[in-house]
């Protein structure tokens, strides 16, 4: 992933020439050869995706003259929200990669593997019956709601006994569920050893103001205080993700009828849709992506 942005724009090699400066280690040639298995493991995983976040990001602006400064908002899922600071100006590249590579490996030293669990409910669910699914495995052991994506599409998070009896309960409810191939139980409270790291991490860390505002997974509202930026950052470790909510602000209070996802995939544009069926998503992934976008700025 990333690679043709990498060979098509001097930008995007910057930005992971950084990176790697940033952790001291070749990072793009994991991105661009993998192993597969060495790429996900997440404290690679973490760092990566947002360096080909980025990459586009400082392509549009480099060579197409298309500043973060000219969007609403900013916004990102998970670990996507240090891109979107990135993006924003209120984290550095180098800073951004550095914090993500101290949560991957705390998130992943949080549980023992095997110990957690995470599950998504798909089809005809929306977060009210996950909070009951949830709520049932709790008497098993730690379950929460982590993900709320769209209607049809939350995750659960907790304990592999909790997620364990919260699937038997779905099960019988007539839910279906689908247990995720993850190393750890995210947004979940047992994340709150990762938690701890991530408050001393940031503490140090630089915050600027941003370009423009961040639409924050803990709160789905806007938010550009560099303070409270950095408590939500250490909230969002354990906290549930709002992303449906936060696109149904976007399009609603926000006004935003034209949502674009710079980075790997297109997972966010088809969730967007999937909450907000009457605006524009558009993903960019290749040079092709960009370039055609850029003509209609």
């Amino acid at each position: 992933m990333g690679k043709g942005l990498y060979d098509a724009f001097a930008a995007a090699r910057e930005v992971f020439q950084e990176v790697d400066e940033a952790l001291g280690e070749k990072l793009s040639r994991l991105i661009f050869e993998g192993p597969a298995d060495d790429l996900t493991l997440t404290a690679n995983a973490q760092p990566a995706l947002m360096a080909v976040s980025l990459a586009g990001v400082r392509t549009l602006e480099r060579e197409f003259g298309f500043g973060v400064g000219k969007v609403a908002f900013v916004a990102g899922h998970s670990l996507g929200e240090y891109s979107a600071l990135a993006a924003a100006g209120a984290l550095s590249l180098t800073d951004a990669a550095r914090l993500l590579r101290v949560r991957g490996n705390a998130m992943q030293a949080a549980v023992p593997v095997g110990a957690g669990a995470m599950a998504a409910l798909i089809g005809k669910v929306d977060v009210a019956f996950a909070e009951e699914i949830a709520a049932a495995g709790q008497a098993a052991g730690v379950v929460v709601v982590a993900n709320d994506n769209n209607v049809g599409n939350v995750v659960i998070s907790g304990s592999k006994a909790g997620v364990d009896a919260a699937l038997a309960y779905a099960k019988e409810k007539g839910a279906r569920a689908i247990p995720l191939n993850v190393s750890a139980p995210f947004h979940s409270p047992l994340m709150q050893p990762a938690a701890d790291a991530m408050a001393e991490a940031l503490a140090s860390a630089a915050i600027a103001p941003l370009a423009a505002p961040l639409v924050a997974n803990v709160t789905a509202r806007p938010v550009s205080e560099p303070a409270t930026i950095r408590k939500l950052l250490v909230e969002q470790v354990t906290g549930r993700v709002r992303w449906r909510e936060s696109v149904e602000w976007m399009a609603g209070e926000g006004g935003i009828t034209r949502f674009v996802e710079i980075g790997a995939g297109k997972q966010l544009s088809g969730m967007v849709k999937r909450n907000v069926s009457d605006v524009e998503t558009i993903p960019l992934n290749e040079p092709a992506d960009i370039e055609a976008f850029a003509k209609t700025l």
